[in-house]
């Protein structure tokens, strides 16, 4: 078979192919690139040495058996029998369910995870969003510091126990989303830099030297990450991936490379004939992340919102603290601004940063689907000193409006039935002072937040992992149950009823007063209580009552008297009956 790679500062390049050295020979149709064919097949071990140096994973590995450091893997995509053909499920009225497959189960592995599906289509989801799962050192970790982007962390099981789990899904209706990072590796187990210049010194990030995404040699940085992406939605069948932090994308060429690889994802969708997406993390508020290519933007099919988080999360908990602070002196206006324009900062003076931030969306034109709303994802539960999550009696106030929003709902594993576990920040390197300085590192952090650093967890401690796995026997439990059946009737309702998946944000009005918030979507009304005391919140027609958690009570005027941290959803009753009806 055929082994190539790209270095184009070396001078001789051997591929050592299950220990055989074969010397390599320079590609004549591609500056920079070495070939050579070599008997292998799957499963063959190799590697390459540059210069008499020593021996290095691929940079396009599909598998790292043994590890970032190891040798790599020949993988047969080919060769693995898929349950039936997938047509794809886009976007547009999806609902996100986002898991770590290393905490999802106590087993940490694809097959473990795979068996909780039903779990997830009983609920009414219809994507799956994993965290990322290319290799990383050690066992356990979040996955943003992997370092090889073409393969599988083995612990979970590898290549084939992720096309196990995607298979399993897709019998189960389920699309899959993959979170990707390619705005940095890892700090330990990148050997990209002997290759070539995969990164450089023209930018920084707050990772080290930037991925070189403009400077000489970055075509080929570019075709690597594009390569990469294309390959998981090709090979492994995705119908999406998450771009971690694209913020952190330094690009001056003026084709950015956001724009470069939602171009390639669109081919590639258009040549399979499924659709397929891209999810952005960004911190820009700039409706230009996901405005079309034609109209001047990059062509992205999606980005998180965390303006809609801040404002929920300073809504349901009180926090007023770091970048919360805008979102909690605005009060529940702040959610009512979000829910009828997309950003909170649009232009607006953000205090946390100390200067104006964002762009508006223009809500007559921009499908809110293109923007993912959440009460709770693994960056605002991990990130926390503790990783606590918000309280089931949060939670239910929080679903009702993530759930019935005009934006893309996501949830975060474990969240619909309430779990007490925390969700902490763990990772498992073997070099003792990089583990140190990373213990050190996060109880520093917290420290300069009031936390004593004997309260923060060690990362490095193999019990802060096993803290954060999922207690699956609390779903059946009182609370945790009534919760779990408060998301579905939720999700069900949210699919029943057009009106409430409809992206169109400016057919939404949102009027907030005191710690209450009345929306009102086509001829539904959904009411929000955050107060500790009981609520009466007039309407302007007389409603039945679909759902309410806890009970509320219905009164002249017309108005609900909504318990404390109440949450219902209504129909105007001159709109026809309900297509779907649940106990209240």
């Amino acid at each position: 078979m055929l082994f190539e790679v790209w270095a184009p500062n070396a001078r001789q390049v051997e591929a050592l192919v299950d220990g055989q050295p074969y010397g390599m020979g320079p590609d004549p149709a591609r500056a920079g690139w070495w070939r050579v064919d070599a008997p292998a097949g799957p499963g063959t071990r190799y590697a390459y040495r540059l210069d008499g140096g020593p021996p290095l994973p691929d940079p396009r590995a599909r598998r790292q058996p043994d590890g970032p450091d190891g040798p790599s893997a020949v993988v047969d995509h080919g060769a693995f029998r898929w349950s039936s053909p997938w047509p794809g499920r886009g976007l547009p009225g999806a609902v996100l369910y986002e898991l770590h497959v290393g905490t999802f189960t106590p087993e940490g592995t694809f097959d473990a995870a795979a068996e909780r599906l039903p779990h997830l289509a009983r609920l009414g989801i219809t994507h799956v969003e994993l965290m990322p799962v290319c290799p990383f050192p050690g066992t356990n970790g979040w996955g943003y510091e992997g370092v090889s982007l073409w393969a599988v962390h083995e612990p979970y099981g590898g290549p084939e126990a992720m096309k196990r789990f995607v298979d399993a899904a897709h019998c189960h209706g389920l699309g899959v989303v993959l979170d990707v990072v390619h705005n940095h590796l890892g700090p330990s187990g990148n050997h990209l830099p002997p290759y070539g210049p995969y990164f450089t010194d023209r930018h920084h990030t707050p990772w080290g030297d930037a991925v070189n995404l403009d400077a000489p040699g970055s075509d080929e940085v570019r075709d690597f990450l594009i390569g990469s992406a294309l390959a998981w939605l090709r090979d492994y069948r995705l119908d999406g991936l998450r771009l971690d932090a694209v913020h952190a994308l330094v690009d001056t060429r003026a084709l950015h490379f956001l724009e470069e690889l939602s171009t390639a994802v669109d081919g590639l969708s258009a040549a399979l004939g499924r659709p397929l997406f891209l999810i952005a993390e960004s911190d820009l508020n700039d409706p230009r992340t996901t405005a079309p290519r034609e109209a001047g933007g990059l062509g992205l099919h999606a980005q998180w919102n965390d303006d809609f988080h801040h404002a929920l999360h300073t809504a349901v908990t009180g926090e007023a603290q770091g970048y919360y602070a805008d979102f909690a002196a605005a009060g529940p206006a702040a959610l009512a601004k979000v829910l009828t324009h997309g950003f909170f900062h649009d232009g607006a003076w953000s205090s946390f940063r100390g200067r104006h931030h964002g762009r508006p969306l223009d809500p007559a034109t921009a499908p809110a689907h293109r923007l993912l709303g959440y009460a709770q994802t693994h960056d605002q539960v991990g990130n926390r000193a503790t990783g606590d999550r918000l309280t089931p009696e949060q939670l239910g106030t929080a679903a009702a409006l993530v759930l019935t929003s005009p934006f893309t709902p996501m949830l975060f594993m474990g969240e619909e039935w309430g779990a007490t576990t925390p969700w902490q920040f763990f990772t498992d390197h073997g070099d003792p002072e990089l583990a140190a300085a990373i213990t050190r590192g996060r109880r520093r952090e917290f420290a300069a937040h009031g936390w004593a650093e004997e309260d923060v967890p060690d990362p490095q401690d193999p019990a802060t992992r096993d803290r954060s796995c999922l207690d699956w026997a609390e779903a059946g439990k009182p609370g945790h149950r009534e919760l779990l059946e408060w998301y579905r009737a939720l999700i069900a309702l949210r699919r029943a009823e057009p009106e409430l998946a409809s992206p169109r944000l400016d057919t939404v009005t949102a009027t907030a007063g005191g710690r209450t918030l009345r929306i009102a979507r086509g001829p539904f009304r959904v009411l929000v209580n955050f107060s500790d005391a009981p609520a009466r919140i007039p309407l302007n027609t007389p409603c039945e009552v679909l759902l309410a958690r806890p009970a509320c009570r219905t009164l002249p005027g017309p108005a609900v008297q909504l318990p404390p941290r109440g949450a219902a959803v209504l129909r105007a009753h001159d709109t026809g009956p309900a297509q779907a009806t649940v106990e209240p």
